[in-house]
């Protein structure tokens, strides 16, 4: 039971922007820029890097919601099933299958630098940071590691501060992933809006 009346009945983060469509806008321009604009890394990557960040801060709802959004960009060489009821109850377990996938090197070595932004900023060692360089990471893709990394603590800490729900049937999660890959972050911002202007008659 959320802590807050959010007057809507959707789930996570959702419910929040259509509570405050005012500061979904910027949270979703982020997410945008961070997970899907062009760069080196691919849009399952980068989604990668937060399902792991997320499932590390316990976060069920935003671990379950990037598995789903990962695995519904992944390219057909990489095979991984994030999506499953034992994620949803657990998503401590999300980092096992991520390390054992077929990733590269250098996803890895960046994985492991989210690790450890999760922990604490001061925690990104220089040794991490070459490791990720010897494997080929440049200097865009470190910073939208660490980018990545500090705003999944955020958003895990909002969605969990305010209890929002976490729907415990995977499809809910795989349904709106093909939306995701398909349209992006930006029309959940729309969709608020509509939302607040109808409440508001």
């Amino acid at each position: 039971m959320p802590h807050i009346e959010l007057g809507n009945d959707q789930p996570g983060i959702r419910s929040l922007f259509f509570f405050r469509p005012e500061t979904a806008g910027p949270l979703c321009d982020l997410v945008e820029v961070l997970l899907r604009a062009p760069s080196t890394l691919q849009r399952w990557e980068r989604e990668l890097i937060a399902t792991r960040v997320s499932g590390l801060n316990e976060c069920r709802y935003c671990t379950t919601t990037h598995a789903a959004f990962a695995c519904a960009q992944l390219p057909e060489d990489v095979k991984l099933d994030l999506v499953r009821a034992d994620v949803i109850a657990d998503p401590g377990i999300v980092g096992a299958d991520i390390l054992a996938a077929p990733i590269s090197d250098k996803l890895r070595a960046l994985l492991a630098i989210a690790e450890a932004v999760q922990r604490s900023g001061r925690d990104v060692t220089p040794e991490l940071v070459e490791q990720a360089r010897a494997q080929g990471a440049t200097d865009v893709e470190l910073h939208d590691t660490v980018l990545i990394a500090a705003a999944f603590c955020m958003y895990n800490r909002y969605v969990d501060g305010l209890d929002t729900i976490a729907p415990q049937d995977p499809e809910n999660y795989t349904k709106r992933a093909e939306a995701l890959a398909q349209d992006g972050y930006l029309p959940i911002v729309d969709a608020a809006l509509a939302h607040q202007a109808a409440a508001r008659g």
